[in-house]
């Protein structure tokens, strides 16, 4: 069994379980619920943008502890400040020690959008999303059949929640749905965690021009950006190279200095 496995068996018992705890109307009666979504694919197009996606991620099954030091509030509104174009919220709590209560506090103090990261596997996650306060949504092709990814697309689109559709190889391709906004090259490998960043790059001409192309993972130099820029990426997402500083913050803020 692989690590994504592993996670996704977990995912659909977590699942379950909260659905006992919170019904959908309880949900649906959240005042994020009724909020005006921001686009993170315009934040990424526009120009003079960044491209980053800032994500706030304390753990990894790979890496285990990354930043247990610092606050959510903190950290997020700093990756704001310095000129993130959005943020990535990790609200898995078995493998990557996220929460809802993360994603809550995130939205909270900041305008730009946010994404909630996680492993979604049920319609019930994705009016949670909402309800807490994302943007857009996570839909992982590794993870899903063509069939579910459709279905979980329809329903992030009728709360007027973008997409982020992360493939990892040519073979995922095959289950992009039309409902997606933006796709997304995951640098790592989700069954053994290893990461080639040559992945972005061997895929990039294969995406439809349609959707913002995003890369995520393994990014740790501005230079690695302007190379993926020349190759059609709009977006960015980086969370391990930020958070296994001291200061995230900081780190996002000295990153984007470097790409001006």
């Amino acid at each position: 069994m692989t690590i994504l496995d592993k996670i996704i068996t977990e995912k659909y018992r977590e699942v379950e379980s909260q659905k006992s705890l919170v019904s959908v109307s309880a949900l649906e009666r959240k005042p994020n619920f009724k909020r005006s979504v921001v686009s993170l694919k315009e934040a990424l197009t526009r120009q003079g943008s960044s491209g980053i996606i800032a994500e706030f991620k304390r753990k990894s099954p790979s890496k285990g502890i990354i930043n247990n030091q610092v606050r959510v509030e903190d950290v997020t509104t700093e990756y704001a400040h310095a000129g993130a174009a959005g943020l990535s919220i990790l609200t898995d709590r078995p493998f990557f020690g996220g929460s809802l209560v993360d994603l809550i506090a995130a939205r909270e103090l900041n305008k730009i959008p946010v994404l909630r990261k996680d492993f979604i596997v049920d319609e019930y996650q994705i009016i949670e999303a909402k309800a807490m306060g994302a943007d857009v949504v996570l839909l992982i092709a590794a993870a899903l059949d063509k069939e579910t990814i459709k279905r979980l697309a329809v329903c992030a689109k009728s709360l007027g929640l973008e997409i982020l559709f992360e493939i990892h190889d040519e073979e995922e391709l095959e289950k992009l749905v039309d409902e997606a906004d933006m796709v997304g090259v995951n640098n790592r490998n989700l069954k053994d965690f290893i990461v080639d960043i040559d992945h972005s790059l061997l895929l990039a001409k294969q995406l439809p021009e349609k959707f913002v192309k995003v890369s995520e993972s393994g990014i740790d130099n501005p230079d690695t950006i302007k190379h993926l820029k020349d190759h059609g990426f709009q977006g960015f997402l980086i969370g391990e190279n930020f958070m296994k500083q001291p200061d995230p913050g900081k780190a996002c803020e000295e990153f984007i200095r470097l790409l001006k």
